[in-house]
Order: structure tokens, then C-alpha cells, then sequence
């Protein structure tokens, strides 16, 4: 679809909603961005988004970031961020940016949900996401769900660079299977969502061609560098111990607890069927790891 109205990314100034910025330009797309009042935007700027101020906790600022686009994409992540409204960012801003995106109009809302949200109650992140499709679902917003499995790039990299370390850090089993994600294929396929003939109201898996264990995971990393890496692998009793005394104090504790311990079941498993139908052939997972293994081994020379 061809239109000269914005998109609106939600998250612009993070990891996963800069890549995205980058794919909508790429494709020639008119970007704004909702940026915090205290938030630096001028890396933004100078790539041409127009900037929109406001906060996912401030409906009324979000009707007006909103107003004049066609499509809205939002990568906030509360939990991510971290913070003292990292819950209210996940619960009453995600129920904001449904509630202004029904009374803005907006044409599609594409919404970076989470990989078996649906199934995880216990998971308060993961059942935040799943509210949030509920809420754009009640109100009748044109959305489309994506639904990733783990950041790859970002779990690879807990402990430092693993090429340089020779280790992953995992606080799960290290041998369940499980689905992963590269960011950048995803900023590429919630880019290409705004205009995708997918029906409203659909959800979305998003992974490779099949789940990986982190064990794997090691073994395809160090045949790609040339050097041995291992996995120091957290106990799940130590990890849900941790969950159950610090949580008391620091809830995404207690959470991040719960989401590995959903990770051992083997159920953190995508279908990537309407994936391909969507987005055209899915990443293999030698594929997916080798590119980052690459990018990882040029970093590690600068």
C-alpha cells in the first residue's frame, strides 16, 4: 500500500524499534516516533523521523502521536526496559496505545507480542502481551500480532561476547529445545506487517525453521568460530529459588524465574508456517546462528 501518512513506532529509541525505524525507511515509509519528553531524539531526527512526544502512561499524549498516521508499530517493552513503571508500561500502556489507536482510526496496528503468551499466565511479561492483544481485540483495532521467540542476539551476548568468552550463559536446561529469533529478522517482518495481507486479528509465531537447544546453539557458534564454547548452565532449582526470595522484593526477578522455567517444559516451540506464507522462507537455524556468530567475530576484532 502506498500512502504518504506515517507509521508511529513505539520503542523507536530501543534495540529492536531503532531496526525497525531502519527497515520502514528502507522501504520508503514515512516515520514518526513516540519519544519520551526527556528522551534524546536527535540521532532520530537526523535520519529524517518525525518525532512525536509523549508516553505510553499519558493517553491523551498518545491520541496525539497517533492522529494523521495510517499504521502503528509498537516494540515497548516495559519488562526490557526495566524501571520503576516497567508493570505500568506493560499493563496500562499497552491498554493506552489500543484505546488511541481506536480513537485515532489507525488503519493497522502491528504489536510485538511474545511466543506462546496465550499459555503462560504464570509469566507475567508473556500474559501482558497476550491482555494486550485481548484489549486491541475488544476494541476493535485493526491489529496483527507477532509473536516472537527469545532475542537470540541478546541472550547470546548475557555474559560478554562468547567468541571472545567461549561461553553462553543459560539459567534453564541447556539441552530442551527451544525457539529463537534474530532481532533484525524480526524489525524486518514488522516492518513488512504494515502492509502484509494478513487478516486483523491474527497471531503470529515468529522463529526459525526449528527450535534450538542452547547446547546446539553453543556447538553451531564454535563450529562457525573456530573455537570451543561451552554453556554454563544455572541449575532451574537455583533459578527458581532466586525467583522465590528476591522476587519478594524485585518482581522481574521472580518473573525472569518463571519465563526459564517455561523454557525447560519444551513448549516454548513456534509454528512458522504462516510465517513463511507471510514473509517468505524462514531462517534456518544454521543460517540464523552463523550470521551472528559472523557479526559477533567482526566485533570482536574492531
Amino acid at each position: 500500500m502506498t500512502t504518504t501518512l506515517p507509521t508511529l513506532v513505539v520503542g523507536a529509541t530501543g534495540s529492536l524499534g531503532g531496526k525497525v525505524v531502519d527497515e520502514l525507511l528502507a522501504r520508503g515509509k514515512h516515520v514518526r516516533a513516540l519519544v519520551r519528553p526527556t528522551t534524546d531524539a536527535s540521532g532520530l531526527e537526523k535520519r529524517g523521523v518525525e518525532i512525536a512526544r509523549g508516553d505510553m502512561l499519558d493517553l491523551d499524549s498518545l491520541v496525539a502521536a497517533m492522529n494523521g498516521a495510517d499504521a502503528v508499530i509498537t516494540t515497548a517493552a516495559g519488562y526490557t526496559r526495566g524501571g520503576k513503571n516497567a508493570n505500568d508500561v506493560d499493563t496500562v500502556g499497552n491498554a493506552n496505545l489500543a484505546e488511541a489507536a481506536h480513537r485515532a482510526g489507525i488503519r493497522r496496528f502491528v504489536l510485538t507480542s511474545i511466543l506462546t503468551s496465550d499459555q503462560t499466565p504464570q509469566v507475567p511479561h508473556f500474559w501482558h502481551k497476550k491482555l494486550a492483544e485481548d484489549k486491541l481485540e475488544q476494541l476493535g483495532v485493526p491489529f496483527v500480532a507477532l509473536r516472537p521467540g527469545a532475542f537470540f542476539d541478546q541472550i547470546a551476548t548475557m555474559a560478554g561476547n562468547p567468541i571472545d568468552k567461549g561461553r553462553l550463559i543459560w539459567m534453564a536446561k541447556a539441552a530442551v529445545p527451544l525457539t529463537f529469533v534474530h532481532t533484525s529478522d524480526l524489525a524486518a517482518y514488522l516492518a513488512a506487517t504494515v502492509d502484509a495481507q494478513a487478516d486483523n486479528g491474527e497471531r503470529i509465531d515468529i522463529g526459525w525453521d526449528r527450535p534450538v537447544s542452547m547446547r546446539e546453539m553453543a556447538d553451531l557458534m564454535g563450529s562457525r568460530a573456530g573455537k570451543k564454547i561451552k554453556v554454563w548452565a544455572v541449575p532451574s532449582v537455583v533459578v527458581r529459588a532466586a525467583g522465590a526470595v528476591v522476587g519478594r522484593f524485585m518482581p522481574l526477578v521472580k518473573d525472569m524465574a518463571a519465563m526459564f522455567g517455561w523454557f525447560d517444559t519444551g513448549r516454548y516451540v513456534a509454528d512458522t508456517r504462516r510465517q513463511e506464507e507471510l514473509f517468505g522462507p524462514v531462517p534456518t537455524a544454521e543460517e540464523a546462528i552463523a550470521r551472528y556468530t559472523d557479526e559477533l567475530t567482526k566485533a570482536q576484532h574492531r
